[in-house]
Order: C-alpha cells, then sequence, then structure tokens
C-alpha cells in the first residue's frame, strides 16, 4: 500500500506539472528584484527612504535571515543611498557570497541620532516591513552598527532586549563622545553617567545575547574605553563576548571588522529560541539531492506548479532546501 501510494504521488505530480506547462506563466511572476533596492517606509507623517540588499537567489518560498545595519554620523541624509557607501554595503560588495541575509540599511537625518526619538521606533518599523516583504526568518534578525550606529545598536539592545540573535557592534559604546553630547543636548540628556554601574546596567538591560565587540585601539573620535567596558560588562553577565581590538587602529575599524573571515559564519550560527527551518541540519543530504533533482526538473514554473511541488515535498518527507565614507567628526 505505501508503495502504490508512493506511485500515485508521483504520477500527480507529473500530471500537475504538464498541466502548468501548458498556462502561460507572467514575466514577472518568474522574477524577482535582487541587490540593493530602494525603498520608502512613512512613519509618523513622514517619509523615509531606506535601502535593502536581497541576495540574488532569494525566494519567497523560504524564510532569510535579517541583519539590521546602523551606519556612522557621515551617511546621514535622506536620500537614501549613502549608507550603503560604508560599512556592511561595502562588505557585500566586495564578497556578496559571504552574506547570504537580507540586510535593511535605514538612514539617520542629519539632525539626528540614533539614539534619540523617533529614531529607534523608526527603525524597528522599517525592519518589520522588510520582514514582511522579504520573508524575513524572526528567529534569525541581527543588528550591528558603526560608529554612530554602534551607540545606536547598543541603544536598540537595551530597548528590546531578545529581539535580536546576536549583535556586531564596531566602534561603539554607551556614552556618545563629549562633542556630539555638546551639539545634541537632547543626546546629552539620555547619555548615562560616566560610572561603571552605568555599563553593568546597560548589559543587564541587553542581556545574554551573544555580541562580538570591535575597536581601533587608537580611535581619536569614539574612545576604545567604551568598548573595553561593555565587553567587561556583558561577560559580568555571562553573555557570550567576542572582543576584537586592533592595536593601531583608528576609528574606520570597520573596514577591517566586516572583512574577517569567521564574522558572518559566527553570525549566522545564532538564532532565537527553536532553529527554524532555514538551513536545518535535520535535512539530509541524501533529501537535499531529492528537493534539488525535482527543482531542477521543474525549472522556472508559475507558483501552482510550486505549491504543488510544496505539497509533494513535504508529504515525501522533504525539507527546504536552498542553493546555498569614513566617519567624520560627530558634531559636523
Amino acid at each position: 500500500m505505501a508503495v502504490f501510494s508512493r506511485l500515485l504521488l508521483i504520477l500527480l505530480f507529473f500530471e500537475l506539472l504538464f498541466f502548468e506547462l501548458l498556462i502561460p506563466v507572467p514575466a514577472d511572476a518568474k522574477k524577482h528584484e535582487t541587490g540593493f533596492l530602494d525603498r520608502t517606509i512613512s512613519f509618523q507623517a513622514a517619509n523615509y527612504k531606506y535601502q535593502v540588499f536581497v541576495p540574488e537567489d532569494w525566494t519567497p518560498h523560504q524564510k532569510w535571515p535579517i541583519i539590521l545595519a546602523l551606519h556612522g554620523a557621515g551617511e546621514r541624509g535622506d536620500d537614501g543611498v549613502l549608507q550603503t557607501d560604508v560599512g556592511i554595503g561595502t562588505a557585500i560588495r566586495t564578497n556578496r557570497s559571504a552574506i547570504r541575509a537580507i540586510v535593511v540599511m535605514p538612514q539617520c537625518p542629519k539632525h539626528l541620532w540614533w539614539m534619540l526619538p523617533p529614531m529607534d521606533d523608526l527603525v524597528m518599523s522599517t525592519l518589520e516591513q522588510a520582514i514582511k516583504e522579504f520573508h524575513g526568518d524572526t528567529q534569525h534578525i541581527y543588528l550591528t552598527g558603526l560608529s554612530m550606529g554602534g551607540f545606536g545598536a547598543w541603544h536598540l539592545a537595551e530597548k528590546y532586549p531578545g529581539r535580536f540573535a546576536a549583535l556586531v557592534v564596531i566602534c561603539g559604546g554607551i556614552r556618545p563622545p563629549a562633542a556630539a553630547r555638546k551639539a545634541y543636548p537632547d543626546l546629552a540628556k539620555l547619555t548615562p553617567p560616566d560610572l561603571p554601574k552605568s555599563y553593568s546596567e546597560a548589559a543587564e538591560r541587553v542581556g545574554k545575547t551573544p555580541v562580538w565587540i570591535f575597536h581601533g585601539a587608537d580611535d581619536d573620535i569614539v574612545p576604545v574605553t567604551e568598548s573595553r567596558r561593555m565587553n567587561e560588562a556583558m561577560k559580568r553577565i555571562g553573555a557570550e563576548v567576542l572582543y576584537t581590538e586592533y592595536p593601531g587602529g583608528t576609528h574606520a575599524s570597520w573596514e577591517r571588522a566586516y572583512d574577517e573571515p569567521k564574522l558572518f559564519p559566527w553570525l549566522f550560527s545564532k538564532s532565537l529560541g527553536v532553529p527554524s527551518k532555514t538551513g536545518s541540519s535535520r535535512q539530509t543530504e541524501h533529501q537535499a539531492e531529492r528537493r534539488s533533482m525535482l527543482w531542477a526538473r521543474a525549472g522556472t514554473l508559475g507558483s501552482r506548479t510550486w505549491d504543488s511541488l510544496n505539497s509533494f515535498w513535504q508529504r515525501e518527507g522533504i525539507r527546504h532546501h536552498s542553493r546555498r565614507r569614513s566617519d567624520p567628526v560627530f558634531w559636523r
């Protein structure tokens, strides 16, 4: 009976496949936008432009890891593009294969900081919009930031504990430089006192989220002590912390940080709660090969054939398989 049922399923699959081939499929149904994409979000009666990077092999039929990336002060503006010129945007253009994720890159206006309202809520709304549009995996959401964005990353991690599977913070901290506090009085009001307990309390609010911290030892814009103190504070609460300090390194430590060969493998290994189907280690090589073979035979088809394939694979016990400006001074 089991053999007969399997044969029946296979015959049904090929019948559906043949039927789908007879139906013209619109060209736009076969293609998806990939690469760096322009997006806009309406927030509090204003429109904000941002960028999303989508891998070339993106498909809506699986969930994708998402990286939320916060830029530095030098990339503030309203063009929605400048933030891709530094940091993770450069890393993507250099080696796209290393970053197999949706990368969300909001842009902070020139007169604001990531730590100031309403930017934190805007960032999270942008993230939610991207998750919905690009089928983001909520178990694999990562947060990174450099310089001003590094301060924003710690701020968001404190405000939304347990939201991110891991953090990558580059030349950031919790106490912005004196020049920035002087230029932005509201920022000074949010800055905690220069006391050891400020870092301990910040770490407690972040919780045991894994974090990799980077900083240049000779950074003349953001004191390296900011990262050193957060590193020690996170260790004290038992969090998984990796700390890389570049001897002789200056402020632009992100150029080396995002180029670290172990960074993204480490990042993508982290997840919240029970791992999702994306990249599940439970899938055997045999199942993957079977699914790839069926997909190759199907070619580029419409959604009805995909649904038929998906149903067939589920019944067969085959899991999803996919192919696998330097920051200026803060007061400028």
